[in-house]
């Protein structure tokens, strides 16, 4: 997967720009505020039908405009692709692969594989579950289409059972049956999503062990452990037992979407025994399975962008990371920076071609 080039208009802080990119390696460079990790969040928008960083879409509208627009030229499999995100507000955002319309965006989500290393990933250890299973969905749904449906169904019926459960407060009334319909189909779903799951953590840990060890040396043991209320038996039974505490809460307290990573650091939870050394290298070691992961399955080897990491590692976490990536196994690389002298050093320590993009 190469992207050739990319046109935005009214998008972040962007008015109209253009970029032509380099097949291997990019460096967008500028001081604070130009709009580095904009272009970035761009390309991942691109891929995902989302921003990376704010995920309420009308908001990335440059301010005082109606609307943005993401164009791009991709090269997937030897042929040339167009893609557009567009967005006007008040009205649903569009993409168009080739000038058609997909009817869902879902069914856009793992054509264009990306994977972004960000100093914003540092909520996967230190905020709450839902950061870590956006995360594990993220990366199951690009090579599974089946996985996302599932998923998009489910949080679709939570979200209708949680209004049932606020209905019947508001009213002072209860119907079991209508409740027990919602029980049956959340349970049907969720099955599937639990097994999901951990069929991909059984692989996914394995090459995360990997990367890590590569990245530190092989010093340290790192692992994750996944914890669901599935492991203590069928959902709609479960819920049937949380029926009355349910609503007096007004919402859904078991099921899958409750379900939680433990990542871990020789066998201590590492958001409370790791070091801020560990933790980033733990971090990275993460997204670089989750690259070889959706090369595995997708049989495309994903883009990656590396946003602002100079100033989040030091000089030799740097320097490992970049020989890592340099490796023939990784495609197209994007990597952001303050510093232009800097990321030109860098590249050029690569011995491949590059585009330095400056901007002001």
């Amino acid at each position: 997967m190469i992207l050739k080039q990319l046109s935005l208009l009214n998008y972040k802080n962007f008015e109209q720009q253009e970029f032509s990119f380099n097949p291997k390696l990019n460096g967008i460079v500028g001081a604070n505020g130009v709009g580095k990790t904009n272009v970035l969040d761009a390309i991942y928008h691109l891929s995902f039908g989302k921003s990376y960083f704010n995920p309420v879409s009308s908001q990335n509208i440059k301010h005082g405009q109606d609307y943005f627009v993401i164009d791009a030229t991709l090269e997937r499999e030897q042929k040339e692709e167009k893609l557009v995100c567009s967005l006007k507000k008040g009205a649903k955002k569009i993409i168009k692969r080739n000038g058609k319309v997909y009817d869902k965006i879902s069914d856009h989500i793992g054509f264009m594989p990306l994977v972004m290393i960000s100093p914003a990933d540092r909520d996967l250890i230190t905020e709450g579950s839902d950061t870590r299973r956006k995360f594990i969905d993220g990366v199951i749904s690009q090579s599974d289409r089946i996985y996302l449906e599932q998923l998009l169904q489910y949080n679709k019926l939570l979200a209708q059972r949680n209004a049932l459960l606020k209905y019947f407060s508001l009213n002072q009334s209860f119907d079991k049956d209508t409740l027990l319909v919602y029980d049956q189909q959340l349970s049907q779903l969720a099955t599937p999503i639990y097994e999901k799951r951990r069929a991909f953590l059984d692989q996914f840990t394995p090459i995360f062990q990997q990367q890590f060890s590569a990245i530190v040396g092989g010093l340290e043991q790192v692992g994750i452990s996944y914890q669901s209320s599935l492991e203590q038996g069928s959902l709609d039974n479960q819920l049937l037992e949380k029926q009355r505490k349910d609503r007096a809460l007004q919402y859904t307290s078991v099921g899958t979407h409750k379900d939680d990573l433990i990542f871990e650091l020789e066998g201590h939870v590492i958001k409370k025994f790791g070091s801020q050394g560990q933790q980033k290298s733990f971090l990275i070691a993460l997204k670089l399975a989750q690259f070889h992961f959706i090369k595995q399955k997708s049989k495309t080897t994903p883009i990656l962008l590396l946003d602002d990491i100079f100033d989040k590692l030091d000089a030799s976490r740097v320097a490992q990371l970049i020989h890592l990536v340099n490796a023939k196994e990784y495609g197209q690389i994007f990597i952001s920076d303050t510093h232009e002298e800097r990321t030109k050093e860098v590249m050029e320590s690569t011995q491949h071609n590059f585009e330095l993009i400056a901007l002001s």
